[in-house]
């Protein structure tokens, strides 16, 4: 059986194995890997005759959440003639690229989730771009950084240049480029590190899967692995996934590596967004959907679905923010939780049960959306902005104005809790919407929930799988506002290893249009810092989180010790899509047993190679093309980077 095994235990190469490495060069040059002839995208769905495509009839469609996933795919049914409601339950569309408005002083700013990078092989983003004509929203961040601290590693900073390379150059340049290539550890006369060599190069969707899915990444590269390899590159990478490498698919990782790297004909280049993401991205999408009559409704709380003789027949939901009786599941959080005090919920989504063990009481402040802390007398503070709240929630001292919210229990068990609100503050009858098709395309907990309101009969096997879905651990992200700058010779957005807390550090004061005006006028800087897939029982209050990101920070940039922090924001969230071991069998893929019913995210499992926000947008897409299929229409040409490693060829 030739598979990859955990400790690379082989004591020989294959005959296979051998055969393929002894041709990379002549197969390289026949598939025209060269600096001259650069490989093409990869065309994963195009229809082969010329259908129509537009309809010539009404039909409508009811998309759920207005993240990438949910705006690719109503952007796409838009242009085709369907009638499309894009509901939304956050006031904010983008999802995880949504922004807001925050204030200090007596000056507004655009905050978001975090800074995200645009890559060149984000070939179908890249298209919805194109179509609305919004490049010059983008600009290049020129190179790219890794920083090593130095009480962890002993390695140089790392420096990425656009090369505009495919598999192998990239990896020359890259060698080219590193002051710890001699580090790498990579022995050629053991066997382990050729199998590596194979699973990497190898990649192809379902093998990689069937051979790695059971494995995480921390106890496959335990034996064999290049510890240099691991420390400089896939470390970093793996946790560019949200995910933490110890709970991280080995089979997700592959296909992470092969999607920016070994697959990758683009080369290592990035763009950031000139302003924030909701002006530079979603706006724009928003503005195409409604121009073409359709509705997008923020503040939608669905409350249920109906499905008969395998379809979906209507959906009820509720707008504004009114709280509804929609009742809703929570787990149990063992790490705040203690023998006097019972929390529910992580993160920027916490609940503490009170006294009579009938209620929770909300902690997510009324103001920014951090979590408040309980204080010993009893009152709530939170963190980030100084609001005060007394022992019922109600406020105290600003900047909130809102009290803290309060939901019944409705039911419990060991593990979790059922909530339904208080004290709901309106009657309004729900709304039904009764479409053709529907789209699910929310985050995971979304998905989850939204299942469960689901009445009618339904597969047990499907809603098993939905429910094995898993979650991330949690991510962070704090700005902070300082009153001088200081001397950076690293890229604007540079990754950042060894340390307990902190994985990247952005400039915003170099990068987006409002920050670098408001650095010139003050003199003052503006960093944000990233967390991916932290540790709850390390970090299990946001007090912790920002404590330790600004002294990391200070670690990183000593010069800062010695500025005032003006203000600071975080963003903390549990809600991106993990891919844990064995999660690929179960992952649901875009159509369901459902008739009308499609999915969309990027916890969908997907047939091509992807990652983050060119993930989400390509299973938007492709829900949009099984509509536009099942109307007998044209699909959107889908593009990918080349579907197989060099060593399936």
């Amino acid at each position: 059986m030739n598979q990859l095994q955990p400790a690379f235990t082989s004591s020989m190469i294959s005959r296979r194995i051998a055969l393929k490495l002894l041709g990379l060069g002549t197969l390289g040059t026949l598939v025209g890997y060269s600096r001259f002839s650069k490989p093409k995208p990869s065309i994963y769905q195009q229809d082969s005759l010329s259908l129509p495509y537009q309809l010539n009839q009404q039909k409508s469609v009811v998309v759920v959440g207005a993240g990438l996933a949910g705006l690719a795919c109503a952007y796409e049914l838009s242009q085709r003639g369907f009638k499309v409601i894009l509901l939304e339950k956050s006031a904010n569309l983008g999802g995880k690229i949504a922004s807001w408005t925050i204030e200090f002083g007596q000056e507004s700013f655009q905050m978001e989730h975090g800074f995200h990078g645009f890559f060149p092989q984000y070939y179908n983003l890249k298209s919805i771009i194109n179509d609305l004509k919004i490049k010059d929203n983008f600009k290049s961040l020129d190179f790219y950084s890794v920083v090593f601290s130095p009480e962890t590693y002993s390695y140089q900073p790392e420096i990425f240049y656009p090369s505009h390379s495919a598999f192998p150059w990239n990896i020359i340049d890259l060698a080219f480029w590193s002051k710890n290539c001699l580090k790498w550890g990579i022995n050629l006369t053991n066997i382990n590190h050729w199998q590596v060599f194979q699973a990497i190069a190898g990649f192809q969707i379902p093998k990689s899967f069937d051979q790695l899915d059971n494995i995480a990444v921390t106890d496959w590269v335990k034996n064999g692995f290049p510890q240099g390899l691991y420390d400089l590159y896939f470390l970093p990478f793996a946790k560019s996934t949200l995910n933490s490498p110890d709970t991280l698919s080995t089979g997700e990782l592959l296909q992470f590596f092969h999607f920016y790297f070994f697959g990758n004909p683009e080369g290592l280049a990035f763009n950031g967004t000139k302003d924030d993401m909701g002006t530079s991205l979603v706006n724009p999408i928003v503005t195409a959907i409604k121009k073409q009559g359709n509705e997008v409704i923020s503040e939608a709380n669905i409350n249920q679905i109906t499905c008969e003789n395998g379809i979906i027949t209507s959906l009820n939901y509720q707008s504004g923010m009114a709280k509804n009786n929609v009742a809703f599941w929570v787990d149990k959080n063992p790490i705040l939780s203690n023998k006097e005090l019972t929390y529910y919920g992580a993160s920027d989504r916490v609940f503490l049960e009170t006294a009579k063990n009938q209620e929770t009481i909300s902690l997510t402040c009324t103001h920014q959306g951090c979590t408040v802390n309980k204080q010993e007398d009893g009152t709530f503070l939170c963190p980030c902005h100084g609001a005060l709240y007394d022992q019922q929630g109600k406020v105290l001292k600003g900047p909130a104005k809102q009290n803290l919210s309060r939901y019944k229990i409705q039911q419990k068990n060991e593990k979790s809790a059922q909530l339904i609100t208080a004290h709901p503050n309106s009657l309004e009858t729900p709304k039904t919407l009764e479409a053709d098709y529907y789209v699910i395309a929310t985050d995971v907990p979304g998905i989850k929930h939204l299942w469960q309101l689901i009445e009618g009969d339904i597969n047990p096997d499907f809603t098993q799988n939905i429910e094995q879905l898993a979650i991330a651990n949690p991510f962070a992200v704090a700005r902070f506002w300082f009153d001088q700058d200081f001397d950076w010779k690293y890229s604007d957005f540079t990754s950042i290893s060894g340390y307990k807390l902190i994985d990247s550090i952005t400039l915003y004061h170099h990068i987006q249009t409002q920050f670098i005006e408001w650095a010139k006028k003050t003199g003052g800087s503006v960093v944000e810092l990233h967390a991916y897939g932290y540790k709850e029982q390390e970090f299990p209050t946001q007090e912790a989180l920002l404590n330790t990101f600004e002294q990391e920070l200070y670690e990183i940039v000593p010069e800062l010790k010695k500025a005032k922090v003006l203000h600071r924001e975080l963003v903390n969230q549990k809600n991106f899509s993990g891919y844990p071991p064995n999660s690929y069998n179960y992952r649901p893929q875009t159509t369901t047993e459902i008739n009308n019913l499609f999915l969309a995210g990027d916890w969908v499992k997907m047939p091509f190679p992807c990652g983050l926000m060119e993930r989400a947008v390509s299973s938007g897409l492709l829900a949009a093309n099984e509509i536009l299929h099942q109307e007998g229409l044209q699909r959107r040409k889908i593009l990918t980077v080349r579907p197989e490693g060099l060593l399936n060829i």
